[in-house]
């Protein structure tokens, strides 16, 4: 009992804050790396600083996204409901650093690569979608989350209705499926990080693929004659 009215407290007081701050933490230590580097001290950046700044904020995009996707799982299997309530915030967070990961790509890699040149930078993204297949699908997941944002407050919801609602968001997938594929193409070599997350995310697939199949072999009730 005492247990379980102190999670209800959490969920109730404590919960949206921490998350927020849980979820801005890495944009914070990114701020502070950049703040040591501009004044001359030493800092996390490594001899590329663009590269690693573009390269952190895509991570945490994507491993903030797979947060998003194990709301409902943990929800489901700790019968935790208080955690439904920051998921949206989670997905919110997920959005807010792929744009920072598209802006500093953008910005800091192309623009300058380009000479401080808007069209340069323009023409660079448009050879680089078409050349370099991580890119086409990096741009791809992100016009997949612009609409996942957009949406994702509680007006949208009623001027959609619940059930347009929910099948727009169920987009949040194939996301994912893109994102992980994006990232196992960036890097170089077959390494474990993009294993780690593509394999995360098929666990994650699979539950809810499971849930759907239960949800299809339950016996429908049957409608009563008049």
């Amino acid at each position: 009992m005492a247990k379980s009215a102190v999670l209800r407290a959490f969920g109730r007081h404590w919960l949206k804050p921490l998350t927020f701050w849980a979820l801005a933490l890495p944009g914070l230590w990114l701020i502070w790396q950049w703040s040591l580097l501009l004044s001359g001290a030493p800092n996390d950046l490594g001899f590329n600083p663009i590269e690693k700044t573009h390269r952190f904020l895509g991570d945490t995009a994507l491993r903030i996204l797979l947060i998003s996707l194990a709301v409902t799982p943990f929800r489901d299997l700790t019968r935790w409901l208080p955690i439904m309530k920051v998921r949206r915030r989670i997905g919110l967070a997920a959005f807010w650093y792929a744009a920072a990961h598209l802006g500093a790509y953008l910005g800091l890699d192309l623009y300058l690569a380009a000479g401080m040149s808007l069209t340069g930078m323009w023409a660079g993204l448009w050879r680089d979608v078409v050349k370099r297949i991580y890119i086409t699908l990096g741009m791809t997941a992100f016009v997949l989350i612009v609409p996942l944002a957009l949406t994702s407050f509680n007006s949208m919801v009623r001027r959609l209705g619940a059930k347009l609602w929910q099948k727009l968001h169920y987009s949040v997938y194939p996301l994912g499926v893109i994102a992980c594929l994006h990232y196992g193409f960036m890097v170089k070599g077959n390494q474990i990080g993009p294993w780690i997350h593509g394999g995360i995310l098929a666990l994650l697939l699979a539950y809810r693929a499971g849930v759907w199949i239960r949800s299809r072999m339950r016996p429908q009730p049957i409608a009563s004659a008049s």
